[in-house]
């Protein structure tokens, strides 16, 4: 690719699409809210409503004035920004494939995703304490009563449908899958990225960006059970440009990538502090 043929929004369209296909924690969130994100500070409303109430109907009889309900407004702040800036040499360009700026592309997306995931599974400290469930020296032997416990934490919140992610360590993945309780019926499901099978209701994901936390010498591993809508994630790339090096004869690409994350239906996000055997 020469500098002259670089069109911006074919390239961000491109980031994007690598983007989206490298997110694992990003994608399992609600991404309704992205609207003009301009610069890091910027903010995005939530707006939710209040619960209905539900009544007795009598034939031929006058219902009451409709209630009013009551609103909240959650505030999402872009406070994350990740840039990049890397430069191909005119001579590798003539020298390798044509396609040699689009791997770049894409390997530059795989770095912003795995930061933004780590970003989303660092949300795991604003868990709430009642919806965290914290086990010791952890087996496959111990892995479908410890999932049947997060599923029951949900289904305790009001969470019954079926639109549930399970996001694990490869550690605890390993175990998930030596326990044999994982199921598919659906081969394209393994086209996303970090899916392994489902169970109970669970979709599950496996990340090597869950966080993993020391206590003294104990190792824990922060795996999270959520609905698709407990995290709000917005998200732009704010800058792409093209340019020549003035001391270079080579053409580099650099970008902006802003974005910031928010747990808002914290009944729904239930944490597994796992401490392996």
């Amino acid at each position: 690719m020469a500098i002259n043929n670089f069109i911006p929004t074919v390239w961000s369209e491109t980031l994007y699409h690598e983007l989206d296909r490298a997110y694992v924690g990003v994608r399992n969130c609600s991404r309704d809210f992205e609207g003009d994100i301009r610069g890091k500070g910027d903010t995005v409303k939530i707006c939710g409503v209040g619960t209905v109430s539900v009544f007795d109907y009598t034939k031929n009889t006058d219902m009451s004035a409709p209630e009013t309900l009551s609103e909240s407004v959650r505030t999402l702040l872009i406070d994350r920004a990740k840039g990049f800036n890397f430069q191909i040499d005119d001579i590798d360009r003539a020298q390798q494939s044509p396609k040699l700026m689009s791997e770049a592309m894409r390997v530059a997306a795989d770095a912003l995703a795995n930061a933004a995931d780590q970003y989303i599974y660092s949300l795991y400290t604003e868990a709430a304490e009642e919806n965290t469930v914290s086990r010791e020296g952890v087996t496959h032997d111990s892995m479908l009563d410890l999932l049947i416990e997060a599923r029951k934490r949900l289904i305790a919140a009001g969470v019954t449908g079926s639109d549930v992610v399970l996001e694990v360590s490869p550690d605890v993945a390993a175990l998930i899958l030596k326990a044999k309780i994982l199921t598919s019926d659906n081969n394209d499901e393994t086209l996303e990225s970090g899916y392994i099978g489902s169970f109970v209701g669970f979709r599950v994901y496996v990340s090597g960006n869950i966080a993993q936390v020391k206590d003294g010498d104990k190792l824990y591993h922060k795996c999270i059970a959520r609905t698709r809508r407990a995290v709000a994630f917005a998200e732009q790339l704010s800058e792409i440009n093209a340019y020549r090096p003035e001391k270079r004869f080579a053409d580099a690409v650099k970008g902006l990538h802003l974005y910031g994350a928010k747990l808002i239906y914290p009944a729904e996000y239930v944490l597994l502090d796992l401490n392996l055997a």
